[in-house]
């Protein structure tokens, strides 16, 4: 069983996704499920990038289900910049989709945590904090597997070609075996990630609205197929009491 999550810049413009764009998205998400898919969701909308997490019980339908993503992106894309960079040649790969390619445990519904980050010029450090997120659930009590998109050379994405690592927007994903550890894992991500310069948790679908030099991501939990936007309960949860 796995989780596969593809994260691509498919907006006409730098700062956010269109409502007609999302609504489009989740309208051509059942043609991932008629490849073979048991879930395929819009987990996350950050910035001008989306996140598309698809979950397979049969490893032999990794290819087809890679593709009908794939499709996905191309039949609803009002920009195409990182669809360009997709290459059928490993020499050719250019910037693209952020791709994690996540083994699940078969013994229990696959829960996770998906994280997706938007730069607004790509910055540099992006890479070194969705590592930190890696770190921080890596070993954590139920956390059966966590992977991030950030490679140092150029990735395969099965069925669907090449990227190089120039692919600026990280992915991270991590499997919770146990329900009741998910916010527990999703807190110790976040709580390593805002521990890094410039780095801001927003709400999913918010616009990239903040001083160039700067990074935002969302937060999202798989629970069952469903998807929480754990943004507003993790801001409601770090409140400074007064006396």
């Amino acid at each position: 069983m796995k989780m596969l999550c593809h994260g691509i810049d498919i907006s006409d413009n730098d700062v956010s996704c269109s409502d007609s764009l999302i609504e489009n998205v989740e309208k051509s998400l059942y043609k991932i499920r008629d490849a073979g898919a048991i879930h395929a969701l819009l987990s996350n909308v950050t910035g001008d990038d989306i996140v598309i997490t698809a979950i397979i019980d049969d490893d032999s339908l990794l290819e087809s289900v890679n593709q009908a993503i794939f499709e996905c992106f191309k039949e609803n894309a009002l920009g195409f910049d990182d669809l360009n960079g997709v290459s059928l040649r490993r020499e050719d790969a250019g910037e693209g989709i952020s791709y994690v390619e996540l083994d699940l445990d078969d013994n229990f519904i696959p829960d996770a945590v998906v994280i997706s980050f938007d730069t607004y010029c790509g910055e540099y450090f992006v890479g070194n904090v969705a590592e930190s997120a890696v770190r921080a659930a890596s070993g954590m009590d139920d956390v059966y597997s966590v992977k991030s998109s950030v490679v140092n050379g150029i990735t395969h994405i099965p069925g669907v070609g090449f990227v190089s690592n120039e692919t600026d927007d990280p992915v991270v994903v991590a499997n919770v075996t146990n329900v009741e550890q998910v916010g527990v894992v999703a807190g110790a991500m976040v709580g390593a990630i805002l521990g890094n310069k410039n780095t801001y948790l927003v709400k999913r679908h918010t616009p990239i609205n903040v001083i160039p030099g700067s990074v935002i991501f969302s937060v999202s939990a798989i629970m069952n197929g469903n998807i929480i936007d754990l943004a507003e309960s993790f801001m409601f949860r770090s409140r400074i009491m007064n006396k």
